[in-house]
Order: structure tokens, then C-alpha cells, then sequence
């Protein structure tokens, strides 16, 4: 009895795992590098050496280096994202102290690199001229999103007592982000966590005024 072979998938065939390893490996060595050194100072072959993949293994991952710039935006933006998820889904804390677990979280995060990595999302902000000018769409759409996540956070607060009733949390939100993302810049250029701790100290107090 003859046995009628199953008909062949359509779409591009499975990374083997190997491939798969070394596409992690590259955008791990990007953002190692970038959130150190930036977009522009940084070439490809320093970073396909990091990663131990050769420069024409790279094209086979990312057609160009604007493309692997957006798939590190898209994977900080995952890592990110959880990390807020995680403290502010914390039900042990109340809300304004879910916000300080992340602060805290996010200054050990730096401290274990000497404060010389700061944030992806702000380094390319701050690198926009130089950058794709599809960059920018994607950089707001990630401030967006870790902005909402915070809205949320300020809003539990304010229903809890925590926040007074005559404050806004989206102002609120959009006023961390813009002073975080600043205090982690002053942390990275003085390589100490004083402007993380006074930041957080200050948006605190204004929050519960």
C-alpha cells in the first residue's frame, strides 16, 4: 500500500538552531554596545566580533544596518516592557512602591555595568539626526507604551489614597519619563546613581503633594 507524502509547507523554511543562536548572539552584542556607545560610533564589524558571527553571516540575519537597528528597538522594548510588568504587577506593594521597586531594579541593572550602559530608547532620542527616519516612529511608540504601563501604576495609586485626586496621572506619567530618561543620562556621564535616587526621591514627593 503506497503512502501519499504529506504536502510540503509553504513560507520560509525554520531557522536551524544554530541559526537561531547566533541571530540572539547579534542582537545581544548590539545592545551591549549601543546602550553603551551608541548608534553611530558603533561599526558592525565590532559588533559581529562580540557576538563571534562573521560580517557576512550578518546580512543574512539583517539586510542592513537600519534593519538590525529596529529589531534591537523592538527586543529592548520586549525586556523593558517585562520589567515594568513585573514591578508594577506586584501585589505585595502598594502602587507608588511598585514604581520604586522598578527604579530600584533598573539602578541595579546599571550599577552591575559600572553605570556605563544607559538606556537604548533614550541613547537613539538623543542620536535622532543622525539616525532612519523610521526610527523616530518606533521610538515614540516604545515611550508610548512604557508610558501607558505607568498611567496605569498612577492610576492604582491615586484610587489608593497614595496620589491626590487633583493630579493628572497621564501628566504625571509623561513628566516621569521625561525626567527618568534624563536621570539616567546624568547617571551614565557621572557614573554614580545620585541622579536616579534624587529624581525618583523628588517625583515622589510631588506626586503625593
Amino acid at each position: 500500500m503506497s503512502v501519499t507524502p504529506a504536502p510540503a509547507r509553504r513560507g520560509r523554511p525554520r531557522r536551524k538552531p544554530e541559526d537561531q543562536d547566533a541571530r540572539k548572539a547579534l542582537i545581544q552584542a548590539g545592545l551591549a554596545q549601543l546602550t553603551e556607545r551608541g548608534y553611530a560610533s558603533v561599526a558592525l564589524e565590532e559588533i559581529t566580533a562580540a557576538a563571534g558571527v562573521t560580517k557576512g553571516s550578518f546580512y543574512h540575519y539583517f539586510p542592513t544596518k537600519a534593519a538590525f537597528g529596529a529589531a534591537l528597538i523592538d527586543a529592548y522594548d520586549a525586556y523593558f516592557e517585562d520589567k515594568l510588568r513585573r514591578a508594577f504587577d506586584r501585589a505585595d506593594l502598594a502602587p507608588l512602591a511598585r514604581l520604586t521597586a522598578f527604579t530600584e531594579e533598573a539602578e541595579a541593572g546599571m550599577a552591575r555595568f559600572d553605570f556605563r550602559r544607559g538606556c537604548l530608547i533614550g541613547n537613539l532620542g538623543q542620536e535622532m539626526g543622525s539616525l532612519p527616519e523610521e526610527f523616530r516612529s518606533r521610538l515614540i511608540a516604545v515611550f508610548e507604551r512604557w508610558q501607558n504601563l505607568t498611567v496605569s501604576c498612577l492610576r492604582d495609586a491615586q484610587m489608593a489614597g497614595e496620589i491626590g485626586a487633583d493630579h493628572d496621572p497621564e501628566a504625571l506619567a509623561e513628566l516621569f519619563w521625561t525626567g527618568w530618561e534624563g536621570a539616567v543620562l546624568r547617571t551614565k556621564l557621572q557614573r554614580n546613581p545620585e541622579p536616579l535616587r534624587r529624581f525618583t526621591d523628588g517625583f515622589l514627593r510631588l506626586a503625593r503633594s
